[in-house]
């Protein structure tokens, strides 16, 4: 048995995290991956495709866009960070609706559903694994060294001068030559706010905030300026008063 799988993600970090869980499940084999809706329509038109792990927040068109104008479309699991959108993937008849980050036991989860749906004999258990198998990481050059930093350890990042530093939630910090630019590309944007010119934060460690600062373990960060109303407009949506 081989299912042929498709990623439609406009998220490195994302597509990498899928891949490496698909090449983890001896049924599943990655035919592609894509950024963008017309990619996919691209690889869905010239191989057969069974089970496709699709984005809905995506540059022109949407996951749900696309799913809709699709006239048979394979097994689809939208992956987001956003669960309002649960209910329209339901009614196309999704077969999961995973939050990112996406746990390995919540892909196994979602992938025993599509071989239900199938009724196909395979039910796939979770291996023994370690944290990095299951957690999403980058590398940052640090004292001439590639050092491995899960982003579930990141509290926030703040550039100094010419130097990046990276505040862990053990107390460390890592620092690399680098631009806060440049680790702001690295990070997934619905994990991580740039709140400052100078300061990036875990959206999950923000303790409170205001119209003027955001608080991460007990340190007051600013919010610049220009990045107010994106920030504040974000923080709200989560809010009841």
């Amino acid at each position: 048995m081989n299912v042929k799988c498709l990623i439609v993600d406009d998220e490195e970090l994302a597509l990498d995290v899928l891949e490496a869980y698909i090449k983890r499940i001896d049924y599943l084999h990655l035919v592609g991956r894509c950024k963008s809706a017309m990619e996919a329509l691209t690889v869905l038109n010239s191989q057969s495709v069974d089970l496709l792990f699709l984005d809905i927040q995506m540059p022109g068109l949407t996951g749900i866009q696309f799913l809709r104008s699709l006239s048979n479309p394979p097994a689809v699991i939208f992956t987001t960070a956003y669960s309002e959108y649960a209910l329209q993937g339901f009614e196309l008849e999704a077969l999961d609706y995973l939050i990112k980050p996406i746990s390995f036991e919540r892909f196994i989860n979602s992938v025993n559903r599509y071989f239900k749906n199938k009724k196909q004999a395979p039910q796939i258990t979770q291996q023994p694994a370690t944290v990095s198998d299951q957690q999403p990481f980058i590398f940052v050059k640090s004292e001439k060294r590639m050092v491995k930093v899960f982003l579930h350890h990141i509290l926030y990042v703040e550039s100094i001068r010419n130097y990046v530093h990276i505040y862990l939630n053990d107390g460390s910090e890592i620092v690399t030559l680098n631009t806060i630019s440049n680790i702001e590309e690295k990070l997934p944007e619905m994990n991580f706010l740039r709140i400052h010119r100078s300061f990036i934060v875990a959206i999950n460690k923000i303790n409170s905030y205001s119209s003027s600062n955001i608080e991460v373990n007990k340190q007051l960060l600013p919010i610049g300026r220009n990045y107010k109303n994106n920030v504040i407009s974000l923080l709200d949506q989560n809010t009841i008063e």
